[in-house]
């Protein structure tokens, strides 16, 4: 018995679909950490890790690190979307004569 051995060719040149596909990823990748930032990721993520460290040695670390990233990505979300302030109850400040708070810049 005779068996045919036929290759498949791939197409020369990348389709448009790809290329845009490949670039929007990038895109993402680039602005991800201004993302994760605004959302608590990383400093959830270096509390969780300096807490896992402290408590657990390496493994706890690397554990506290990926627990404390999703968990302040939560919270970063769920502030974000009901408009949650953190930096005004953090503020240093005084009352005014009309007892109004104002904040120091």
């Amino acid at each position: 018995m005779k068996k045919k051995i036929s290759a498949v060719s791939l197409p020369a040149g990348l389709p448009a679909r790809f290329l845009l596909a490949a670039a929007a990823i990038i895109l993402a990748l680039l602005a991800m950490p201004q993302f994760a930032n605004a959302q608590g990721i990383v400093r959830g993520a270096q509390e969780g890790s300096r807490e896992g460290n402290r408590i657990a040695g390496p493994v706890g670390g690397v554990v506290g690190g990926a627990v404390g990233a999703g968990v302040g990505g939560a919270m970063g979300a769920v502030k974000g979307v009901f408009g949650i302030n953190d930096r005004g109850y953090r503020c240093r400040g005084y009352y005014d004569r009309r007892n109004r708070f104002h904040c120091y810049r």
